[in-house]
């Protein structure tokens, strides 16, 4: 891994703690554990740098479009260093980096200009849009810099001050691009926190932050949700998925099978809107389940600095635990695993993909997010009965229907209780889009110009037209 050229940020008085790279299982580095007492003063701080930074919306554009070039011309010390971390492949490392860059573009560029209101009254009225203050982010380890600049960027350009904190198993990578960022902002506009609880539920509840943004599990999520509550700030909640992929029985089965295995397996499968659940018509049923199976068998799993490889390890212990407990409680009910099934004899946090047939419709691994390489592909009789399954869950993030007939694909699809849903792929995102899941998957919207929204509040100016 190249040495960096860019500081990582200052330590704490706090400790530290260990950070593993889950290809060894081994800890490679070490993050500050900062103690939640230190909030104050930076908050403090961050509340102090606003008025500033809120002030001239041409400076604030300028400032994340030189950000947007460090941070692509850092690639090369983020991505190893995000790979070590978190697992995933250099190339997708890479491209994660490129799309946090493409973020803090598309935010800059964006804009609030103020609106004219008109009712027939002799008033001249103009809604304006005014920043919040300082906010929060607390950001999951599956996606480190993305999810961190999705969260960033918007807040940034529209006027706030942020305080960021990143997962205690990728704190490295998050810390090293806020120090990218920061050599174009001003002091203390964008802070990085890191580590283990109860930071995090002190950073949710602070007096002095206005809006919490917030992606992971839904037990969390509701503990950030009443934390903030407290001050009667805002809260954005991303709160993870169990998408479902039907198939049609027009569907070209081998045409789909590659784009249908990377919706579910990329990243190592985990992905809040990867492709939990596969649906298919019961005639092709062993022909959908081999023909993931044979991608399963023969792709690339190893490190993720590895050139070859296409899949890496899961991230941590304890999500390697609970995917194995999943596919184990599974093969109990009577699952069959088609490939894999197990954890992989080799050093790290590798669990082999999996592909299981026969699974019981109530199973774990159907009814609950598995975040992991596995894979259940369940039969069905009538269309109906899979729209009804697919909706038949708490979750409702992300779905897609896969068929030759797209506008009979499009009309299933309109059917299903998700925030997005795609056709004949899956997972794919414009910058331009809002992203925003149903049930509980999350509350608020983010990604485009409602990202932006969502960090402003309307003030609105009347004035009548003559003195």
């Amino acid at each position: 891994m190249p040495t960096s050229r860019f500081r990582r940020g200052s330590g704490s008085p706090g400790g530290r703690f260990a950070v593993v790279d889950p290809a060894t299982g081994e800890a490679f580095d070490e993050a500050p554990d900062q103690r939640p007492e230190e909030l104050d003063g930076i908050v403090d701080r961050a509340r102090a740098a606003w008025p500033g930074w809120r002030a001239d919306p041409a400076a604030r554009a300028t400032a994340l479009l030189a950000a947007a070039d460090r941070v692509e011309a850092a690639g090369e010390d983020l991505a190893p260093l995000l790979t070590r971390e978190q697992g995933k492949p250099l190339a997708e490392s890479l491209a994660e980096v490129a799309r946090t860059a493409a973020r803090l573009r598309y935010f800059a560029d964006l804009g609030a200009p103020p609106q004219p209101i008109s009712d027939g009254r002799p008033v001249s009225s103009e809604l304006r849009w005014r920043s919040l203050g300082p906010v929060a982010a607390i950001v999951p380890w599956n996606f480190p810099l993305q999810l961190a600049s999705a969260k960033f960027a918007p807040a940034l350009a529209a006027g706030n001050t942020m305080v960021l904190k990143p997962s205690p198993f990728t704190p490295l990578a998050t810390r090293l691009l806020a120090s990218v960022v920061a050599t174009a902002l001003p002091d203390d506009v964008l802070t990085v926190v890191t580590g283990r609880e109860p930071l995090g539920s002190r950073l949710a509840s602070h007096p002095g932050i206005r809006h919490v943004t917030f992606t992971g599990s839904v037990p969390t999520g509701r503990a950030v949700a009443a934390g903030a509550a407290a001050s009667l700030a805002r809260v954005t909640l991303e709160l993870g998925g169990n998408d479902a992929a039907i198939l049609l029985d027009d569907v070209d089965v081998e045409r789909v099978a590659d784009r249908l295995f990377w919706a579910a397996f990329r990243n190592c499968g985990q992905v809040c809107m990867a492709v939990k659940r596969v649906y298919a018509p019961a005639r092709i049923h062993a022909e959908v389940v081999e023909a993931l199976a044979q991608r399963a068998k023969t792709v690339v799993v190893g490190p993720g600095l590895d050139p070859g490889s296409r899949l890496g390890p899961v991230n941590n212990a304890a999500q390697l635990d609970r995917v194995e407990r999943c596919t184990a409680r599974a093969l109990a009910d009577g699952a069959r695993a088609v490939v894999g099934g197990r954890r992989m004899d080799r050093p790290g946090y590798f669990f082999a993909p999996t592909i299981l047939a026969d699974v019981p419709p109530d199973s774990p691994v159907v009814t609950e997010e598995q975040f992991g390489p596995v894979l259940p592909v369940l039969p069905y009789a009538r269309l109906d009965e899979a729209v009804a399954a697919a909706n038949d869950t708490g979750f409702g993030l992300g779905g897609s229907v896969w068929g030759t007939d797209q506008d009979r694909a499009e009309a299933v699809a309109d059917r299903l209780e998700c925030g997005t849903a795609w056709i004949n792929h899956h997972g794919e995102l414009s910058l331009a889009q809002p992203f925003a899941g149903v049930k509980e998957s999350g509350v608020g919207v983010a990604g485009g110009p409602w990202g932006l929204y969502g960090n402003l509040r309307p003030f609105v100016v009347h004035r009548p037209e003559e003195p």
